[in-house]
């Protein structure tokens, strides 16, 4: 099953949802998709559509899923590389009336350069994604929130 992940922000992206309908029409992507479309309106009758889920539904969704493809949005991409998941991320632009700015694009790149994921500039490279997804092993995410926390830890020992 590839889980399509759009998150929570309120601005529609249909680019997205178009590209992976076309995949499964033209016979690219034959398994289920599973789309947590979030404030995106969209009809299909080739995608099972959820707008929002529960947090224990969402990460079963993701244990579920053997591809994820999502939006640029740190959360759903940490949470799909946490679980050791392909993940094909394509950010939500401004000039598409998707975000509120280019920031996702940023988050993208940064994932992909550190080897976390598969990062695309637009959701006409997602065929070429999940090629690469077939045999992707993305390096392990590693939070800095304990070094961190002990960081502080030491800090107010000291004081």
């Amino acid at each position: 099953m590839i889980f399509v992940v759009l998150g929570t922000h309120e601005l529609p992206f249909t680019r997205l949802l178009d590209e992976i309908e076309h995949l499964v029409k033209d016979g690219t992507i034959t398994e289920d998709v599973l789309v947590q479309n979030g404030h995106t309106k969209y009809e299909s009758e080739t995608l099972n559509l959820v707008p929002f889920m529960s947090f224990e539904e969402m990460d079963q969704t993701f244990d579920k899923a053997r591809v994820i493809i999502s939006h640029g949005g740190t959360g759903s991409i940490i949470t799909g590389v946490k679980k050791g998941k392909p993940v094909i991320a394509v950010p939500r632009l401004a000039e598409h009336g998707e975000h509120n700015d280019d920031h996702q694009l940023e988050i993208v790149e940064q994932f992909d350069s550190a080897g976390h994921i598969i990062g695309t500039e637009s959701p006409a490279e997602v065929k070429q994604a999940l090629k690469q997804a077939e045999t992707f092993e993305p390096i392990p995410f590693q939070s800095r929130k304990e070094k961190i926390l002990h960081m502080l830890e030491d800090f107010i020992d000291q004081v």
